[in-house]
């Protein structure tokens, strides 16, 4: 099954759980700022896996990650454009992940 690591916090993973929902994707949601466990269990791929090297040197935090079958996924647009699913209007306002307003 698909794993999305996200925040309600993070416009990016806001968009990408609705696009997800409004196709009908079955995917587990864990909400990293819900617990320290949640979180410990993201940073611990985040930290150790070469795909995150881009988004670490950004200042980025990596949300929304998907995980589909081990592989991890940065580009939830991309993923739902791989495997046919239509992509919905992101949210244009909201809070951001960045001090300087920029995303996750």
């Amino acid at each position: 099954m698909l794993k999305v690591y996200g925040s309600p916090l993070c416009p990016e993973c806001v968009a990408c759980k609705s696009a997800l929902d409004s196709n009908q994707v079955e995917f587990e949601y864990i909400n990293i700022t819900e617990s320290m466990r949640n979180l410990k269990e993201f940073l611990k791929i985040r930290d150790n896996s070469e795909e995150y090297k881009e988004v670490k040197e950004g200042g980025y935090v990596g949300i929304p990650t998907l995980i589909d079958d081990g592989k991890i996924i940065l580009d939830y647009e991309e993923w739902l454009q791989n495997h046919g699913y239509s992509l919905t209007a992101k949210p244009t306002s909201g809070a951001a992940c960045n001090i300087d307003g920029s995303g996750c």
